[in-house]
């Protein structure tokens, strides 16, 4: 992992020239994408912050189902759902279909309000799912203390909702702050232009249309730069939480039952989920016409796809089960460097490591040739954070139950792991395989760097149809790309929790 994190940004700052080789195109793809991903981070955080609420004192039939919704758009393909928000916000959308009877012209979704309104899409749903559990983390003991003293909603908002957000919302701000800054897609088939090209694009760019390595290493090590002091920011600027522990009572809130504040939360839940449903809606929808006409092209990438998806599902597990034995049974410090490892590389973007290894490998081999194989390994690095902070804690858990009975017995190695963890692994394993198949699924990143016409994944194609304006075959892709992303997190998902208690 420090190879493929580090190393491959050693290979592109070996290959830089200096900061002279940067021209102005280049320092204002700096500025906007510094630019989009703050504004990102603080629409979806804003936004977030009432929805949230919302969901924290209100309890109706589906709201299990509509939080469990709120994670979909993690796992969905981003070329998927930019299709779905053209349909939508698009000139020819819904959105604009509706203006028009008024005189308004279509909407313009291209340039930066487009990346905008993508990221919104993506972050708003994570940006409350980390908020909601910071409330729901503020013990009722408090809620009931507040109560007995008369406190207003204003009041608990100042005394308790406040202080918790202060502790929740940095660490919030920042993971979809890395996260757009690190967004390929969206700047790919919403951005570009002089005035919309993010970092990223422009390594894709000067990588593939000029093959200048040089600028795009020099781009590559600012993007990990970049990306690096977000992340030391971040912890500089985190808050513990100081609300303390309950006793695991019922959340009752007594400051909510005015008519106004009822029909403010509802409002705010029901323009979140339209927000979220409508575009996927219209995948569905437009999807069904042009499944059944896609051409040869388009199955033949499902096809590599999968495998890939597969691949790297198999390579995430290979890499994560192991070091999170490790990290467990060094424990302390160790066990913190060695996690710390593995989430080295939610600094270094695909595009990064792409760029390095096609720089490692280009003396030696054909890149091109290895596209699909490069594609799976990087995919599998960026997906090992995620496996990690799935896997870690129940490795502890169970070795913390069952460890000393496995020592007494004299149980390690394959032993070990084929009586003692996996048998108490199978949720996070089949979670852990289920989300790492789908991220990479959906993934327009690498194999955009690598591949020819004839080894292109599904999302992939799917990008060059739109790029054609073949948008009935580009709709009947989409829906077969968001169909096997998600079958495939279903199957893996579902897989291990099958009697997983016996």
């Amino acid at each position: 992992m420090l190879a493929l994190s580090l190393g491959t940004l050693a290979a592109v700052a070996w290959r830089a020239e200096g900061a002279a080789a940067l021209g102005p195109a280049d320092w204002a793809a700096v500025r906007f994408t510094l630019t989009q991903a703050l504004l990102s981070a603080v629409f979806s955080t804003a936004l977030a912050i009432p929805v949230a609420r919302a969901l924290a004192r209100r309890r109706f039939p589906g709201r299990g189902l509509l939080v469990t919704l709120l994670g979909a758009p993690f796992i969905l393909p981003v070329i998927v759902a930019v299709l779905g928000l053209l349909a939508v916000f698009g000139r020819g959308g819904l959105v604009s279909q509706a203006l028009s009877p008024f005189g308004l012209g279509p909407l313009d979704i291209y340039g930066l309000q487009g990346v905008l309104l993508a990221h919104v899409f993506f972050n708003l749903p994570l940006a409350t799912r980390l908020i909601l559990q910071g409330w729901l983390a503020i013990p009722a003991e408090r809620f009931r203390l507040a109560a007995s003293l008369g406190f207003s909603s204003r009041d608990i908002a100042r005394r308790l909702e406040w202080p918790m957000l202060r502790a929740v919302l940095p660490g919030a701000f920042l993971v979809i702050f890395l996260i757009c800054m690190t967004s390929f897609a969206v700047a790919l088939t919403l951005g570009g232009g002089p005035r919309a090209t993010t970092v990223e694009l422009a390594i894709y760019q000067a990588f593939r249309f000029d093959f200048d390595l040089g600028r795009a290493a020099l781009l590559s090590v600012i993007q990990f730069g970049l990306c690096a002091g977000a992340a030391a920011l971040a912890f500089a600027v985190a808050v513990p939480g100081a609300l303390g522990t309950g006793l695991d009572r019922p959340v009752l809130r007594w400051d909510s039952g005015a008519a106004a504040l009822r029909l403010q939360d509802a409002t705010w839940i029901g323009l979140a989920t339209l927000f979220l449903v409508l575009p996927l809606g219209m995948i569905v929808v437009r999807g069904l016409a042009g499944l059944v006409d896609l051409p040869l092209s388009v199955w033949q990438a499902a096809l590599r796809s999968l495998a890939v998806a597969l691949g790297s599902a198999a390579l995430t597990l290979a890499l994560a089960l192991p070091m999170a034995v490790a990290a467990t049974r060094l424990g302390g410090a160790r066990g913190a460097a060695l996690q710390a490892a593995g989430t080295l590389a939610i600094a270094a973007s695909p595009l990064v490591m792409g760029t390095g290894l096609f720089i490692l490998l280009f003396p030696v081999a054909d890149p091109v040739a290895l596209a699909l194989p490069v594609t799976a390994l990087v995919n599998a690095a960026m997906s090992l954070p995620f496996a990690l902070r799935t896997l870690t804690p129940a490795v502890a858990e169970t070795e913390a139950a069952f460890g000393r009975l496995a020592d007494s017995l004299g149980m390690t190695g394959r032993a070990r792991i084929r009586h003692l963890l996996l048998p108490r692994l199978r949720r996070p394993i089949g979670f852990t395989l289920g989300l790492s198949a789908a991220l990479s699924m959906g993934d327009l990143g690498v194999i955009a760097l690598f591949a020819d016409p004839g080894q292109a994944t599904l999302p992939l194609q799917l990008y060059r149809l739109m790029a054609a304006y073949r948008m009935d075959a580009a709709a009947g892709a989409a829906l077969l790309l968001l169909g096997l992303s998600l079958g495939l997190f279903w199957v893996f998902d579902r897989g291990g929790r099958l009697r997983a208690d016996t």
